[in-house]
């Protein structure tokens, strides 16, 4: 580890991590937008983001849970270092998590102040008496047992609003941050990668990421493995 860069992580009073997909592929789940992202092996003729769609929810049903149980949910994926040592830092009061991962690694590792900004997987509501039912229901079938409703995932789909909550919450987190660390993610889907707009004008910012990113703003790029970034990482 850079000894200049581990100084910023010692120095910080409020650490921002915004994250995407590629913390989550060192547990064995796939990300979107790599030639080997769910974005890319459609095999249907129709792009991913048809199937996770609100369209698609409402007007093919079946079609839209088949997709979202077979290539969504990773029930047995565990967080891995990244995750770990972000939650670490958040448990010390340090650091706050902004994430457009819906896949629950981050709650599961005990993650503190945690925005889920398209929201998770696993909190499955029903669509027409709106309670939240254990997802492993969901997993058996989409049809509600007790009002025969369907149900659904609790993650923003395509054509749908975002949380206004989790919008304002990130605003703010990203306001107060002196140190905004991006990872796994090319901040090139918006909402989220507005957020960089919002920061504290003194903030310093860091990219860890595979690809090197265009953010248009001055930044530190660490190009290479997150995993062995974080694995080196005095917390």
């Amino acid at each position: 580890m850079d000894s200049k860069i581990q100084s910023l992580f010692d120095e910080a009073k409020h650490i921002v991590f915004l994250t995407g997909a590629g913390v989550s592929t060192a547990s064995n789940i796939p990300d979107y937008r790599s030639k080997n992202g769910l974005y890319a092996t459609d095999t249907t003729g129709k792009p991913a983001e048809h199937y996770l769609s609100h369209a698609c929810l409402v007007n093919e049903p079946e079609v839209f849970y088949t997709f979202v149980k077979e290539n969504m949910y990773y029930p047995n994926a565990k967080p891995n270092v990244i995750h770990q040592k972000q939650a670490q830092l958040t448990q010390q009061g340090k650091a706050s998590v902004i994430t457009q991962n819906v896949d629950g690694l981050y709650s599961a590792c005990g993650t503190e102040n945690l925005i889920e900004f398209h929201g998770t997987l696993y909190n499955v509501i029903c669509q027409k008496c709106h309670q939240s039912v254990d997802w492993h229901e969901y997993m058996q079938s989409d049809v509600h047992n007790d009002c025969g409703g369907r149900l659904r995932p609790g993650i923003v789909l395509y054509d749908e609003g975002l949380n206004q909550k989790n919008i304002v919450d990130s605003i703010e987190l990203m306001q107060q941050a002196d140190l905004v660390v991006i990872v796994g993610t090319s901040m090139r889907v918006y909402p989220f990668a507005g957020l960089l707009d919002y920061r504290n004008s003194s903030a310093k910012v860091i990219a860890v990421n595979q690809e090197r990113l265009n953010l248009g703003i001055d930044f530190e790029m660490i190009r290479g493995d997150a995993t062995e970034f974080f694995r080196e990482l005095n917390c």
